[in-house]
């Protein structure tokens, strides 16, 4: 079985290079311009893409993603159009892509049919910021049956024994909130990002992936220095995609990256 995303980080672990994770709103503006900017941060350095379903009620998301789901909703985006559009567009591209999502579209699907589906659309990972571990064995064994990775977040609340347990269970990488709170772009990283990292480090030799609150190429940098094997970036890119078009995204997707590596 292929696990995109362990094969990724494996990869580029063998090159000293970290990944770099941009998340995008399917829907918004549209789903044609999900699909071009699918394959724009595929060329301009994204080695995972993380692709978020547009949620009515989405908890763990900030203005900027909440705004962007809300107008991607209104334009009548749906799961099953997200993965009409990543069947079409994940043959064209290199990078694995994660589907972001809560739990409440999956269980109304049914657990079985939902990752079947997800799976021939093309999707090599999956989050769900409101899975609780205690929880997560219903999801975690069958996607793993159907070469899905889920990826499980620490929250920077979260005990050492709390920690363990999530980095023993989650797939691909350990995804690692840099903040209390909602995604959004901020003026610099939480300062409690390197111990936390240490702290994972500990338990895990798991590749560890920093998200929530990054927004420029010095973040970006900072977060790899504090030994991070991914960044994770979101706000700043949907922000961009909305306000001011593809070619932006892609030109701040390639900052990222050069600052990320050089």
């Amino acid at each position: 079985m292929t696990h995109a995303i362990t094969e990724c980080f494996g990869r580029l672990r063998s090159q000293n290079t970290p990944a770099l994770i941009p998340f995008i709103t399917a829907g918004d503006p549209d789903l044609e311009t999900t699909a071009q900017a699918l394959q724009v941060l595929d060329r301009q350095g994204a080695d995972i893409i993380e692709l978020g379903v547009p949620y009515s009620d989405p908890l763990a998301d900030g203005r900027v993603i909440q705004a962007a789901a809300t107008r991607a909703l209104k334009r009548g985006t749906r799961l099953e159009s997200v993965l009409e559009l990543l069947g079409q567009v994940s043959p064209k591209l290199n990078a694995p892509v994660i589907l972001f999502t809560y739990y409440n579209p999956i269980l109304y699907r049914g657990i079985d049919r939902f990752l079947d589906e997800i799976s021939q659309a093309g999707a090599s990972g999956l989050v769900v910021p409101d899975l609780p571990l205690e929880e997560a064995a219903c999801i975690l064994e069958p996607a793993a049956e159907r070469g899905i990775e889920v990826v499980l977040l620490v929250a920077p609340t979260s005990s050492s024994e709390r920690i363990q347990a999530i980095a023993q269970k989650s797939q691909g990488f350990i995804y690692l909130v840099s903040v209390t709170g909602v995604t959004g772009v901020r003026s610099q990283v939480a300062t409690r990002v390197p111990n936390l990292i240490q702290q994972i480090r500990q338990v895990t030799d798991k590749p560890i992936g920093v998200g929530f609150g990054i927004s420029q190429p010095e973040h970006a940098r900072q977060v790899v220095d504090w030994g991070s094997d991914a960044v994770i970036v979101g706000s700043a890119i949907v922000r961009r995609l909305a306000d001011e078009g593809i070619d932006s995204v892609g030109q701040f997707c390639q900052s990222l990256k050069q600052a990320m590596t050089k």
